[in-house]
């Protein structure tokens, strides 16, 4: 009888540290956002207060939630399809059958090890004006001095390089899974009716890749909303808050102005925003993913 108790209480035993730290770091910071989204909690106000929908009718009718959402969304639209199009040409490189393809996979995945702050520290000096590198080598070519973290005009762009650079090897990987999990026969088939590489792409490799596209893209969508760590050592959302996002947006409201309620509120407002687009995502891109089998999910 005392063995098998020690059978049914062993297990929840050992995913007891798990459940302690989830809801200890996950669901309770959570649920404690949306409790001080409807209350006034600041430095003049440190007792939380409820003031019901006033924290979300500020930010809605704030010009800089607006600008920081647009921010967003541009950093999103242009950092998600690149970055996965590079990862998968990537992929499709280091897959093949050659000497040295474990060496390029290394150095492929390599940026994705280096800490974002050590990362960003980096290109820091590679984007310094007058002794930066990129610059030098722009100079060469006749292109005049630029400045990449503190022009309005560059400055996004240059946090959008860094995303690339910091996150296309991961991405490879995911693709480099999927790509081997691919059935050889199939392309062994084409090749014997004359596919060309191209034509076996477009219909084979890439229609049977698209579970791996479409996780691939959602992590990549939700990642791009929670870029803060090159934002906060590169720009701090400057110049004139041009590269100001979600996070770093939430980080100065809770941080540096003191403001939890107001913070907790645009917590609350991305959480939702980034569950509507994986239901949406869900509901109208997972009819284009197929399995080997040809069954859609």
């Amino acid at each position: 009888m005392k063995t098998k108790t020690k059978k049914k209480i062993l297990p929840w035993i050992f995913i007891a540290p798990t459940f302690f730290f989830l809801g200890m770091f996950t669901y309770y910071p959570a649920f404690r956002s949306l409790f001080l989204s409807f209350m006034r909690m600041n430095m003049a106000t440190p007792e939380p207060v409820f003031t019901g929908l006033d924290n979300f009718k500020r930010a809605f009718s704030t010009p800089l939630f607006w600008q920081v959402a647009g921010n967003n969304l541009f950093y999103a639209f242009v950092t998600v399809p690149i970055t996965m199009a590079l990862a998968l040409v990537l992929a499709l490189l280091v897959n093949q059958k050659i000497f040295g393809s474990s060496f390029f996979k290394t150095i492929y995945f390599y940026p994705n090890v280096i800490p974002m702050a050590a990362a960003s520290m980096i290109w820091l000096y590679i984007f310094l004006p007058g002794y930066g590198f990129l610059n030098y080598i722009l100079g060469k070519i006749g292109i005049p001095n630029i400045e990449w973290v503190s022009d309005s005009r560059f400055a996004m762009w240059a946090l959008i390089i860094v995303a690339i650079w910091k996150n296309a090897g991961y991405y490879m990987v995911i693709f480099l899974g999927g790509l081997q999990q691919l059935p050889t026969e199939i392309y062994e088939v084409a090749t014997i009716d004359g596919a060309s590489a191209w034509r076996k792409f477009w219909k084979i490799t890439w229609p049977l890749l698209s579970p791996t596209t479409f996780f691939a893209f959602i992590i990549a969508v939700i990642n791009s909303f929670q870029a803060v760590d090159q934002i906060y050592l590169m720009t701090r959302g400057g110049p004139a808050n041009t590269t100001n996002m979600f996070v770093y947006y939430i980080y100065q409201v809770a941080f540096k102005y003191w403001d939890f309620g107001y913070a907790s509120a645009l917590t609350v407002i991305l959480l939702v925003l980034l569950l509507i687009f994986t239901v949406l995502a869900f509901f109208f891109m997972e009819r284009r993913v197929f399995y080997e089998s040809g069954e859609r999910l």
